[in-house]
């Protein structure tokens, strides 16, 4: 179980250009790692959009911002293109990365059971370190909470 103050662990995974990225490349800079449970639909694209809005104020405090999902490249090409998303989806097909993460998990809709990512964010530091683990994230609110949250810890 990974917690703030653990090394956030490396991973390699493609993106919505099929180009790989891991997570070492970053360091230096402060990472916004959020998992999300699917391409195109409703909370994922609040989500999404929220922090395409708030990207140049990441940009201005040295943070990436990078989308991880289980979603196919091809999905996530489409995705960013529709709503001109700005920053990295990684495409976690296996679910390895998502495992090492903490965040597949049990879930239930309508009372049925099924595995599936927990929506969820880690806010790991220029050293690479997870400053701040959010759970069960609020897609309406959640890009400003990381905006004032970077202030704070910079």
């Amino acid at each position: 179980m990974l917690k703030e103050g653990s090394l956030a662990p490396d991973f390699r995974l493609p993106d919505q250009q099929g180009k790989n990225h891991t997570l070492d490349q970053y360091k230096g800079k402060w990472v916004i790692l959020y998992f999300y449970p699917k391409d195109m639909t409703p909370g994922c694209t609040v989500e999404a959009c929220n922090f395409r809005d708030d990207y140049p104020n990441f940009q201005n405090l040295d943070a990436v911002v990078i989308g991880i999902s289980k979603d196919s490249v091809r999905r996530h090409t489409k995705f960013a293109e529709k709503y001109q998303l700005p920053f990295i989806l990684l495409s976690d097909e296996s679910g390895d990365v998502c495992e090492q993460y903490g965040v597949w998990k049990k879930k239930s809709m309508y009372g049925k059971s099924f595995m599936g990512i927990q929506r969820s964010t880690y806010l790991i530091n220029p050293q690479g370190i997870i400053a701040k683990i959010y759970a069960k994230v609020q897609v309406k609110v959640h890009a400003d909470e990381l905006l004032q949250d970077l202030k704070k810890l910079q």
